[in-house]
């Protein structure tokens, strides 16, 4: 695909990249839109609320999730990410350099980040009866304040299981470890629009760990970036990934 030099990202033909006219890059080119994009994912917030209480670590790790609470917060340089965005094209699914086209892939995801990338995939349903899953899995019953939807409140999850009892059997503590995997997708895997809440259809794959850890969180990942980044590359959009 041919573009017109190094810092214009316009193409010469769109007869592919048929989004032009809508993209982040046309309007940035057109000086319409100069705003820096701005992150979604609160794992900084996340780790100063909920320090990770030793007994469910093994938990955790059964589950497959400890490689990405050991990664902790990650600087990152979001005058780069924009600048990627910009050249990202949602109808290949690539990004556009000077260089040639380029993609994030599985083995990018499971080398980054430690994720399984086979197995069955994650899905599910968003049709959910959530007083009755969250009992069951997690031991208590959100209030209305702390749900969104079928989203739940990931400061409500920290307040109500981060702190196991000194004597807390085996269920008591895997329904910590379940809150605190929650949470920690809902701030760093699957963040939603400002980081704060996260979808209970993922709680119910967190009913065995041993299962759980079977499943495709790499490609689930891989698939919520790619749909974050063809958000984003829309001119009003001002926050991503």
């Amino acid at each position: 695909m041919s573009f017109r030099g190094l810092r214009d990202a316009d193409p010469l033909d769109t007869s592919v990249l048929v989004l032009q006219d809508r993209h982040r890059s046309h309007l940035v080119d057109t000086e319409q839109f100069q705003e820096v994009l701005h992150p979604r994912q609160q794992m900084r917030a996340f780790l100063g609320m909920w320090r990770m209480d030793p007994r469910i670590r093994p938990y955790v790790i059964r589950a497959g999730f400890y490689g990405i609470y050991r990664l902790g917060h990650v600087i990152i340089d979001w005058p780069l990410i924009t600048s990627l965005v910009e050249r990202w094209r949602p109808e290949t699914h690539t990004f556009h350099l000077p260089v040639g086209e380029m993609t994030i892939m599985l083995q990018d995801v499971a080398i980054l980040l430690g994720l399984r990338i086979d197995g069955p995939a994650v899905t599910g349903t968003s049709v959910l009866d959530v007083a009755g899953l969250c009992v069951e899995l997690l031991g208590v019953i959100p209030q209305d304040e702390a749900l969104r939807g079928a989203a739940i409140s990931i400061r409500w999850l920290c307040q109500q299981l981060s702190t196991p009892a000194p004597d807390a059997d085996d269920v008591a503590l895997q329904r910590s470890a379940r809150g605190f995997i929650l949470a920690l997708m809902g701030s760093f895997l699957f963040a939603d629009k400002k980081g704060v809440h996260v979808h209970l259809c993922l709680l119910s794959l967190l009913r065995d760990f041993t299962q759980t850890a079977s499943y495709s969180w790499g490609g689930a990942v891989l698939a919520h970036t790619y749909r974050e980044l063809c958000r984003a590359r829309w001119g009003t959009r001002s926050w991503c990934c």
